[in-house]
Formats: C-alpha cells, sequence, structure tokens
C-alpha cells in the first residue's frame, strides 16, 4: 500500500468520524484510518450508561442525527435515554452507513513531515500513506492518569486502570477497591456488584458527589457558536474559563446521575470518602490488606484507579516515534492550536481532548465533535 490522499483522519472515534462526514460534505478528499470506535468498544465495560443524551449527535450538518436514527426503529428519545453504551454504538455504526463512511481499519506507527512532501505516515506493517494535511484525532487511550504518589504506595502488577478493567466475568466472589470518587468509580463499582463481586470498595479524598442529574444544556450553545467564533474561549480572562471549567466540572465531577443510585443500594458496597491510601500491604495467599487514611484497613483481591485521564502529548506513539514532536509548540502538555485546530506545524490538525486547553472543557466530550468538524474543514478549504 502506497495511497496519496489530501486529507488524513487519524482516529475513527466520534471526532475522526464526524471530520470524515464533514470532509465528505465538502468534497476534500480523505482517507480515515483506524478500527471504527476502537476505545469505546474495549475499553469502557458493556452495561456501561453514557451522561449525555440524544441531542449529542455526530452529524455536522445535523441530518444524520440519534434523533433520526430512532425514527428508523419507531422509537422516541424516552425510549433509550440515558443511553446505553450498545445503543450509542449501533447509532455509530448506522452514521457511518448513512455517510459512507469506511476508515481502513490498520494502526499507525509513525507520522512524520516534511516541508516538501507534506506528511507520511506509516502503518505497523511498514506500509505508507502521503498526506497534504492530517487530522488528529486520538483517543483516551494514550492520557490515561495514574498519579506517581499513588502508584508508588501499590504493588506494581495490582493494579489497574479503568479504561484496563472493563471485563467482569471473572469477578464472582472477588474483592476490589476502587480509588476515586466521580461517576466512572461509582458505575464501575455498581457493575462489578452485578457481576458478583463479594465486596467493592470505593476511596476518594473528597466528599461523595451526590445523586443528581447533570444539567449540560447551557452548553449546546456555547460548543455551537464556535464554528462562527471559534476563538472566543481563548479571548476569556483566566478567571472567566476557570468559571466554566468550574461548572462543567460541578456537572461532571461533583454531581452522580440517579439512576446509579438504587445499583448501589448494595451491603456488598461500601465507600469512603475523606480516605486515601497510606500504603499497600501483598500477603503471602496474594491478599492486599490496604491502609487508609481514615483508619480503615480493606482487604481485596485487586486494586482499579479511576483516576480519569491528562493530555500529553508527547505521549502519543505516532507523534514520539516520527520527527514531528521537535517542531510541535506545547503548553503544559497540550498543543498549541489556532483557531481552526491547526498547530505549528503547517497541515496538522489536532482535536479531540488535546483541544481542551485552547477551546475549551468541552473538547473532552462528544458535543464538540461538529464543532470541530466543521472548523478544520473550513480551514482546509480556505
Amino acid at each position: 500500500m502506497n495511497r496519496k490522499t489530501d486529507l488524513l483522519i487519524i482516529g475513527a472515534g466520534p471526532f475522526g468520524l464526524a471530520i470524515a462526514a464533514q470532509a465528505a460534505h465538502a468534497g476534500i478528499d480523505y482517507l480515515i484510518v483506524g478500527k471504527p470506535m476502537e476505545f469505546w468498544r474495549q475499553h469502557m465495560p458493556k452495561g456501561m450508561y453514557l451522561r449525555s443524551a440524544c441531542d449529542w449527535h455526530l452529524d455536522p450538518q445535523n441530518k444524520d442525527t440519534i434523533e433520526k436514527f430512532l425514527e428508523t426503529q419507531g422509537k422516541t428519545t424516552q425510549d433509550v435515554e440515558p443511553l446505553a453504551l450498545d445503543f450509542y454504538l449501533s447509532y455509530v455504526d448506522w452514521f457511518q452507513q448513512q455517510k459512507n463512511i469506511h476508515p481502513l481499519p490498520v494502526y499507525l506507527q509513525q507520522l512524520d513531515h516534511s516541508a516538501n512532501s507534506g506528511f507520511i505516515a506509516t502503518t505497523v506493517d511498514g506500509e505508507t500513506i502521503h498526506a497534504r494535511c492530517i487530522a488528529l484525532a486520538p483517543g483516551f487511550k494514550h492520557f490515561t492518569n495514574v498519579p506517581d504518589d499513588l502508584k508508588n504506595r501499590l504493588p506494581a502488577d495490582r493494579f489497574l486502570h479503568t479504561c484496563e478493567f472493563t471485563d467482569f466475568n471473572n469477578s464472582v466472589g472477588r474483592r476490589y477497591l476502587i480509588i476515586g470518587g466521580r461517576q466512572s468509580a461509582f458505575e464501575w463499582a455498581a457493575l462489578l456488584v452485578e457481576a458478583g463481586a463479594a465486596a467493592v470498595h470505593v476511596a476518594h479524598r473528597h466528599d461523595s458527589p451526590t445523586l443528581e442529574e447533570a444539567d449540560w444544556s447551557w452548553v449546546n450553545a456555547l460548543v455551537d457558536n464556535m464554528v462562527e467564533n471559534p476563538n472566543w474561549f481563548r479571548n476569556l480572562s483566566q478567571q472567566e474559563k476557570d468559571q466554566i471549567a468550574h461548572r462543567m466540572w460541578a456537572e461532571g465531577r461533583l454531581k452522580l446521575e440517579p439512576w446509579l443510585g438504587p445499583r448501589l443500594q448494595n451491603d456488598r458496597v461500601h465507600v469512603w470518602p475523606r480516605a486515601e491510601v497510606l500504603r499497600c500491604r501483598e500477603q503471602d495467599d496474594g491478599e492486599l490488606r490496604v491502609e487508609l487514611s481514615n483508619g480503615e484497613t480493606v482487604a481485596v483481591d485487586q486494586i482499579i484507579l479511576a483516576t480519569g485521564y491528562k493530555v500529553n502529548i508527547a505521549q502519543l506513539p505516532i507523534l514520539a516515534s516520527g520527527n514531528i514532536l521537535a517542531s510541535l509548540k506545547t503548553r503544559n502538555g497540550f498543543p498549541e492550536l489556532d483557531d481552526h485546530f491547526e498547530t505549528s506545524v503547517p497541515g496538522l490538525f489536532i482535536t479531540s481532548m488535546p483541544a481542551s486547553q485552547d477551546f475549551g472543557p468541552f473538547f473532552g466530550f462528544t458535543i464538540a465533535v461538529r464543532a470541530a468538524a466543521q472548523l478544520i474543514c473550513k480551514a482546509l478549504l480556505s
């Protein structure tokens, strides 16, 4: 394989698929690589529910929406909200069919740039793709956050991040400690208990979130308006940015969706707020005895870290192995982006979570896929 394209979209998750849909609509020659929704399929557990509703669809043209998909099934939004992971994946499959999007299911090993010849992407099989421009839409896999101070207190082979622990088939009779206190920590706890775990402890340093439906309604207009005014967030004062980030944080992290409540009312679930791990000792029989700062000691078989994600663009393997990082301007681990997501490397656009520093915290969520797709493609046509 030795392909050429005007636009190579790297990543076939929600951001990449939305860019592909907009590129096709705009008549841009593109190629998208990646296994569709791979992170969602392999690093999210069956039985999980999304916190978003039907209005967070993928189509920049507002045609092939989730509500349109529901019409084909004779259903309404009330029939499917909260959105199950399986349902959302079925919508994405339908969306790909409607838009005739067929990602090339290959893994890239390296991405290089030349001022004369543009970009060269090399697959793990040594084949190459030449592109004039790149739209990089990475998933969260390479941005898992495992704080060093916590990692140093735990046996190296006895903990997993939530994105690495999504198969609960062997959980019957086992005991777990989940470190973290946000939605994912409590949803993993519910799923583990439902899978037959003997005990699930949830420990976090703060107060436990309240069971209260998150209000995302205010976000839609802010993100949609970015298409006409893409630099509004970066032009805010730091105080104003912090206020928006705190409001998103409050909705996403200080609240648990109410449908989790009944699933957590089980004597096998033990929640330890305002507690952190002091030390962990592995016993001869493999049991882990974890001492918490509240004076409790819990005995478990496995530790799960619900510690979220933190962007460091240098951790993306395809960038780290090529020649791009040397000329890619970054700040706090994020790429510096212009009003259309273009980096300091001409022709290289980056969106998804790495765009959240310059465009706001919305870019860690699927609400932002449509605006990103429109802005990137607008730049490509200019």
